[in-house]
């Protein structure tokens, strides 16, 4: 090839790539659902947790304020907060949700809890700001919860507890399900028709580097390993279940990446680094530093009717029809 003619190929490679690259580290990125993991303290000891309590740090109310108006600029629909334990800040907690409601207007508020801190007290002057209320509950067996860690033995009271509540103050119920090696087998159906959640998600535990694997990391806290089951098990449990029309499966080629996760710190966080807090740099330049993978977002079902107004009317809310049944096991 005659010199001229490869430079002038060259350079035109070079602004071909110049170009797809400019136009893709510009695009702007909609957050639309996010993950506010305020806190890392939990008064629980789950031994797969994959956001440990490496630190104690909770932001300002200020700058938690000023983050969520920033996401909620750039096109957040959804926020769920979650922890460690987000209720073991009653105040914090409570200040957020009504700030996302009457201020910034969003679609769907939610909180992710183990549900030993909640309370009628804390219902009776915040729901109005509430859509929806998940309860982590791996099992309906008390003592394969404490092998777990979650809890000491008096878990299920809770959850019946906040299921309870969410039915009398009109917010919706979920429940979040680890998929486990002491769990897999376990038979739910009859437990899960009595709760009668709307979404009942159940994930594969996964293993998050620097959070729960000592053997790879040994600054983790927290060794799941020993919980690791493999893809056919959690196939055997989702067949097992599959028929309830509230649940939801997520395998770990689902999970990973696929949400956007905001720190205490007020970072977005994957699997690798965390970004600068998005306070200093902006949600778009966050959303380009951070993996987000957005078609998993949209395959596991990130968007759906999340607002508790969305589901009320004659085909019911709960994942047996119309009416809860009593809870009775």
């Amino acid at each position: 090839m005659h010199p001229i003619v490869l430079l002038i190929f060259l350079a035109l490679l070079a602004l071909f790539y110049y170009q797809y690259y400019s136009a893709s580290h510009h695009r702007r990125i909609i957050p639309i659902s996010v993950n506010f993991h305020f806190t890392r303290k939990c008064n629980y000891e789950c031994g797969f947790c994959f956001h440990t309590a490496k630190t104690s740090h909770l932001p300002s109310l200020q700058d938690a304020k000023q983050a969520l108006a920033l996401l909620k600029n750039e096109g957040m629909r959804k926020l769920n907060f979650a922890g460690g334990e987000p209720l073991l800040y009653p105040r914090f907690l409570g200040e957020l949700v009504r700030f996302c409601k009457e201020e910034l207007k969003l679609e769907s508020v939610s909180i992710v809890t183990n549900g030993s801190k909640v309370n009628e007290r804390f219902l009776f002057k915040y729901h109005t700001f509430i859509d929806i209320i998940a309860v982590s509950c791996d099992s309906f067996d008390e003592k394969t919860n404490k092998r777990i860690g979650r809890g000491t033995g008096n878990h299920l009271s809770s959850v019946q507890n906040v299921a309870a509540l969410c039915k009398k103050y009109n917010v919706r119920f979920k429940l979040n399900t680890v998929v486990n090696k002491f769990n897999y087998e376990e038979d739910m159906n009859m437990e899960i028709q009595d709760l009668a959640p709307f979404r009942w998600k159940c994930f594969q535990v996964l293993i998050v580097k620097g959070e729960n694997n000592q053997y790879a990391t040994p600054e983790a806290l927290r060794d799941a390993s020993d919980f690791m089951l493999t893809d056919e098990e959690f196939q055997r449990f989702c067949d097992a279940h599959s028929h309830n029309k509230c649940f939801v499966p997520e395998p770990n080629r689902l999970m990973a990446s696929s949400y956007l996760i905001l720190d205490e710190y007020l970072r977005f966080v994957d699997r690798g680094s965390p970004t600068k807090p998005i306070i200093e740099i902006g949600v778009q330049q966050a959303l380009h530093d951070v993996k987000w993978d957005e078609s998993g977002f949209k395959e596991r079902g990130g968007v759906y009717d999340w607002s508790k107004d969305a589901a009320r009317g004659e085909r019911g809310d709960s994942c047996n029809g119309p009416e809860r049944k009593d809870l009775d096991w």
